[in-house]
């Protein structure tokens, strides 16, 4: 779990960097999004075989991340007993750590409307298979369209970085970083950090659009 973790949250930084494209322009951005369709490691693999290659990799990932939670649960209450406990207290658990599991499934459902919008194409009226990237993000957070997307894309992110923020620093003491009470406020603030890092990344870009200064 703490390394199919770490490997999707380097996703997301990437992901989030590419977003921020949006600011080069329409040129920039678009070249970005054929980039990643087509060219990376050509002539190693043939052109546009290591986008499936990636998903197919991605995919994966989210596979064993679910199967590792959905053990980690099955253990958890078997070794509560068939009577459970008869108090719990969480005297050191964020409200992050309580909501990882829940936070997983809305962000695999959310992850599915988002291949369905952009990759599939089937959410935003207008979209075809001319439209370019550019064209599609900002048509997807520009009125009156954004008046629903940018907030749900906020929520959506607020739910990303909670779990973030959880699972690098689970991630991380899983790995054998947790040492010491200083190596513990370290991979905190290391948490911190990466979540709002994400949360800003992602959100500035549809706030951008939605506002007007990116059209």
């Amino acid at each position: 779990m703490a390394i199919t973790g770490l490997i999707l949250i380097f996703f997301l930084l990437a992901h989030m960097y590419g977003n921020l494209k949006m600011f080069s322009g329409p040129d920039a951005f678009d070249h970005y999004a054929h980039w990643l369709k087509s060219d990376i490691l050509y002539p190693i693999v043939p052109v546009g075989a290591f986008i499936w290659i990636f998903r197919a990799f991605l995919i994966v990932c989210i596979v064993l991340h679910m199967y590792a939670a959905w053990k980690l649960t099955v253990r958890d209450r078997a070794a509560r007993g068939p009577d459970h406990y008869v108090a719990t207290k969480r005297l050191a658990q964020t409200y992050s750590a309580r909501t990882m599991r829940w936070g997983g499934v809305i962000l695999v459902l959310f992850l599915i409307f988002h291949l369905l919008q952009f990759t599939v194409q089937a959410v935003t009226p207008g979209f075809t298979r001319g439209t370019s990237p550019f064209e599609m993000f900002v048509a997807t957070f520009s009125a009156p369209v954004g008046f629903l997307m940018v907030p749900l894309y906020a929520l959506w992110l607020v739910a990303v970085c909670m779990h973030v923020r959880h699972g690098v620093w689970s991630s991380l003491t899983t790995l054998g970083a947790n040492t010491s009470p200083r190596s513990r406020s370290v991979l905190n603030a290391i948490a911190w950090i990466v979540a709002v890092l994400l949360f800003v990344g992602f959100l500035i870009a549809p706030l951008a659009v939605f506002f007007g200064w990116v059209r």
